[in-house]
Order: structure tokens, then C-alpha cells, then sequence
């Protein structure tokens, strides 16, 4: 039976918030049909992962950790099924999907790691007792992932929030919820994870809300866009829970004078066309040194020219469709808005049903739509600079603070420009799109609350920290 027979998608009761197409971007296509949750599914799911959480949190770090060991080997030994819903689902690349699943397997040996990990620490006392801190699981997570890396994006939070012994409300974009929900929660099961544990619920902003504010979540892992994102926290914070938000961004890559042009240029090519742009780390703003500028633009033309687009799993492309119509209009708009302000179509701006050729724009400004907002689409807006000085002003200014690429001869000038940046993430002779499970990931400013996801940070993320003391007898006080 394969993996993901669809009649074992829904574990539990059915949902009731009617149904919804799962549509191939590429193609317009129906791949299935999967049942939505209601506000009213979400209280129930969150009863039953709150029973399932407590013999959870009692289980052996070792039963734990061997559950988490086991769904990333079946990430790693089932790839040509999982990999084609991530490219037909989410229009992926091949690549790009493989990436995904290496991730997640990642994701899962790292969260198995943490089951067994010092969770707490002996504290000294000025009274005669034993003093010390312990993590406890927060109980019932909520995570909400979008549709851009649906596999990875879920995955990041609900695998180190099971193996603390956590139970899991994953709400996944209703465009990507096989890959991004129904899957992950497959391969789970096929690990062992005792039922009631983890709830795959599929749904728009209502789903999104009654999952946030639901009272038995405790803990909410939101990966989406800024504006969202504020909803989310404010909507967290009413009900007095924690909201760990990875945000949208902007992010520049630098090219310094001492820069190679053409390693630049490799660099900038997958930094803004990876996965058509839709991705949080995407560079966004180009910054060249304005002796470079004039080559750099004509030779990041040339390369989008060279890439192909098309659909990803019937023909041999670079790039696929955007998500949905959309997000398509989003990005034209944004480009002919750029060029109607002064911004030069170097190259691209043009399209053919949800496939937007690989674009790049000179002469942008501080008004430019598409240089300062966050497009979320294969746009590359190009902009000189004259001094290092111009450089960190030009890359610190806006709102957003996720990720920084920096290209020069010298590591060590690349490093202290990093350093006056401000933002989350910073790469030195590497563009902005890089991710791994081992490194803490997150933003500043208006592309979130921190590295809140990965490594260390998972931790502090789906734990509460508990001070206890113990005497051997009952102690005195003065009355």
C-alpha cells in the first residue's frame, strides 16, 4: 500500500467544513479532493490532542526520539512519491523538492536529538535544598505553515515539537495540504506516533484564528507573511500564549567593488529565481557597487534569458508556476508599477498562464514598488552604490531584517559589513537562500520575533521552563 493511499489521509473523525480541490498550478488539474476543517473540528482536534499529549509527555525520551528516527528515514526511503506531490502540488522543481525532503529527514534526526538533550539545570540556593530548572512541554502546539516550502516549513516545528512531548495542530495552506499537511502527517503515522498526537487541519483565516486562539494551545508556530503575521500575534497575545512568527522579507545581497562579477552574478541568479522567487529568503534588493553595475546588470539578464519555465513535472525546467492566480496579478502589478515610476525592464516582465519569466529591473529607486515591498515572485531589482557606507545604509533601510548575502575578494571586510546589518540571518560570499536544521533561522524587525525554529532555539520554543526545589524536611518560615 503506498505511503499516501488517500483513504489514510484523515486520522479521526471527518471534518466538517467542506471540501476543497487539490489543483496542480501547472496544469489547472484536480489531484484530489480533501475535507476543510470548521472552527468547531479545531476545538475537537485540540480535546483529543490534549488527552494524547499527556501519555506523550510521560513516554521515554527514547520512545520519542525512536519515532522521530523512524519518520525520517521514511522521508529518506519514500522520495519519488513524496517528491512528486511537492512538484505537482506546491510546483516545485525536482530539485527544489529533494532539497525539501533531505530537510525534513534533517529535521526529524535533529528533533530526535533533542528528546534526550539536558533539559534544565541545578541552580544554587541560599536555602538548605536542592534548587534546579526543568523544561516541560508547552502541551498542545499549533503550528500554521504556507504553501512556498510546504514540507519544510511544517515539518521545522511539528517534528521537535512531538519529540519534546508535545501534541500537534498543524494548519497548512489549503493550496499545499497534502505536501505541506496530509503527508508529513502520513509518514508520522507510518512511524509509530500514537494516535491523537498530531491533526492535520486544512482551512482558510477562520481555521487559522480558531486554531491560534483555541484555549487548550498553549504555543503557536506561524511561518507566513507580515501582515498575517501581525494578526496572528495580536490574536496570541489576547489569549496570553507565546507566537513564534517567521515573517516576510526583503532581503539585499551586497556586491562589493572587489567582487567577480560572474560568481556574483551565479550567486544572484538562484538567490531571486529559486522556486520562482516565492521564497521568504529570496534577495530581493540587488546592491552593486557602481563600478560593477553596468556588467552585473547585463550579465544577470543574460542569465534569466537562459532559464527555462514551464511545468516542472513533465518537462526539464528551471523555474515553474507561481502558486495561484494571485499571487500572478501581485507580481505583474508590482513590476508594472515599478516601470511606470521609472524602474528599466532589463529583461522578463512577461507571462503565460502562472508562468512569469525571470525578470530584472535597473534604475530602481527608493520608490520602486518592486524594490521596496516584498514581491514574492522571480523579480530582481538592481540598485549601485558608490561606499561600503551607502551599502549599509541602503541594506538596513526598510522594514524587514531576514536574510543578507555579501560577495567580495575579502571575508573579513564581507563579516564586519555583516555585523551592521541588521538582520538574521547574514551569509558571506553565499546569496540569501540557504537553510539548514542544525542552524537557528528567523528575522528581525518586520520579518518576525527572532530565530525562534532550529537547533538550540527549539528548545526554548516548545518547552516552558519550570523552577523546582525539593527539601528532605518541611522548612521553618517566620510565620
Amino acid at each position: 500500500m503506498p505511503l499516501l493511499d488517500p483513504t489514510l489521509w484523515q486520522d479521526g473523525p471527518t471534518l466538517t467544513g467542506g471540501t476543497a480541490p487539490v489543483t496542480e498550478p501547472a496544469t489547472g488539474q484536480t489531484l484530489a479532493t480533501i475535507d476543510l476543517a470548521a472552527p468547531a473540528d479545531v476545538t475537537e482536534a485540540a480535546v483529543r490532542a490534549q488527552a494524547a499529549q499527556r501519555d506523550w509527555a510521560r513516554a521515554t525520551h527514547s520512545e520519542r526520539a525512536a519515532v522521530l528516527r523512524r519518520a525520517g528515514d521514511l522521508f529518506a526511503t519514500h522520495p519519488a512519491e513524496l517528491r512528486d506531490w511537492l512538484v505537482r502540488e506546491s510546483g516545485s522543481i525536482p530539485g527544489k523538492a529533494d532539497f525539501e525532503l533531505h530537510i525534513a529527514a534533517q529535521e526529524c534526526y535533529e528533533a530526535a536529538a533533542l528528546a534526550s538533550r539536558a533539559l534544565g539545570e541545578v541552580l544554587p540556593s541560599e536555602a538548605p535544598r536542592l534548587s534546579f530548572t526543568r523544561r516541560e512541554p508547552a502541551g498542545v502546539v499549533a503550528v500554521v505553515a504556507p504553501f512556498n516550502a510546504p514540507l519544510i516549513l511544517a515539518i521545522r516545528s511539528v517534528a521537535p515539537a512531538l519529540a519534546l512531548g508535545n501534541a500537534v495542530l498543524l494548519k497548512p495552506d489549503r493550496r499545499t495540504a497534502v505536501c505541506g499537511g496530509l503527508a508529513p502527517a502520513a509518514v508520522f503515522a507510518a512511524a509509530g506516533l500514537p494516535g491523537g498526537l498530531l491533526h492535520v487541519l486544512p482551512g482558510g483565516a477562520g481555521t487559522g484564528a480558531a486554531v491560534v486562539a483555541d484555549p487548550l494551545v498553549r504555543v503557536v508556530s506561524f511561518t507566513g507573511s507580515t501582515a498575517s503575521g501581525r494578526l496572528v500575534g495580536e490574536l496570541a497575545g489576547r489569549h496570553l500564549k507565546r507566537a513564534h512568527l517567521e515573517l516576510g522579507g526583503n532581503s539585499a545581497l551586497l556586491v562589493l567593488r572587489d567582487a567577480d562579477v560572474e560568481a556574483a552574478v551565479a550567486q544572484a541568479s538562484w538567490g531571486s529565481f529559486f522556486h520562482q522567487g516565492q521564497i521568504c529568503m529570496t534577495a530581493g534588493r540587488h546592491l552593486v557597487h557602481a563600478s560593477l553595475y553596468d556588467e552585473y546588470v547585463e550579465r544577470l539578464a543574460a542569465r534569466a534569458d537562459e532559464l527555462a519555465v514551464g511545468d516542472p513535472y513533465r518537462e526539464q525546467v528551471h523555474l515553474g508556476p507561481l502558486i495561484d492566480r494571485a499571487q500572478l496579478e501581485r507580481v505583474r502589478g508590482l513590476v508594472e508599477a515599478s516601470t511606470q515610476q521609472g524602474a528599466k525592464l532589463v529583461t522578463g516582465g512577461s507571462d503565460r498562464e502562472l508562468f512569469y519569466r525571470p525578470t530584472v529591473l535597473a534604475g530602481v529607486g527608493d520608490d520602486t514598488p518592486a524594490y521596496t515591498e516584498e514581491v514574492f515572485g522571480p523579480v530582481a531589482p538592481v540598485r549601485s552604490f558608490a561606499t561600503e557606507d551607502e551599502a549599509v545604509e541602503l541594506a538596513s533601510a526598510g522594514p524587514y531584517g531576514l536574510a543578507l548575502g555579501i560577495v567580495t575578494a575579502d571575508a573579513g571586510r564581507g563579516l564586519d559589513l555583516a555585523g551592521r546589518i541588521p538582520t538574521g540571518i547574514a551569509h558571506v560570499n553565499d546569496q540569501t537562500v540557504n537553510d539548514e536544521a542544525v542552524a537557528p533561522f528567523g528575522g528581525v524587525g518586520a520579518s518576525g520575533t527572532g530565530a525562534r525554529f532550529g537547533g538550540e532555539a527549539n528548545l526554548g520554543a516548545f518547552t516552558e521552563l519550570r523552577w523546582t526545589t525539593v527539601r528532605t524536611t518541611p522548612g521553618g518560615h517566620p510565620f
